[in-house]
């Protein structure tokens, strides 16, 4: 809960996160520290048919610019190859020029917006897929 809250401006409560892991579709993985064991990182997908839906990438603020961001959706993408997945979908924010570019550097599209997707602010949401290999 504390990189959730310190990694977004809207962060979801405990609640949203133990409704989320009582769906079979719903996935959660934390990278850890290896010196330590402490999360350092986290991230949630949906694996539904032949799709992934990445919904939340976080890494600490004492741990980030260290590829743990990157690590964690190689890890999903890896999640998503072995699992037959055809595609690979988020929204990420307009103004969260870090995350689209680790997304358009791992081969990340943009293939659309979703206006005013984030109820905070009413911020755009920059629609983005990866096509996997078959």
């Amino acid at each position: 809960m504390e990189i959730e809250r310190l990694a977004f401006a809207t962060p979801w409560v405990r609640q949203a996160f133990t409704d989320e892991m009582s769906r079979p579709w719903a996935h959660l993985e934390i990278l850890r520290d290896p010196a330590s064991g402490r999360a350092i990182g986290f991230c949630n997908y949906w694996l539904v048919a032949d799709e992934l839906h990445l919904l939340n990438v976080a890494v600490h603020p004492d741990f980030r610019k260290q590829g743990h961001a990157s690590a964690l959706v190689h890890h999903v993408l890896a999640t998503a190859h072995q699992a037959k997945a055809r595609v690979v979908m988020l929204e990420v924010r307009v103004s969260n020029h870090a995350a689209r570019a680790l997304y358009q550097k791992l081969g990340f599209r943009q293939v659309g917006t979703r206006p005013k997707y984030y109820a905070d602010n009413g911020e755009d949401a920059v629609l983005m897929d990866l096509e996997m290999a078959g």
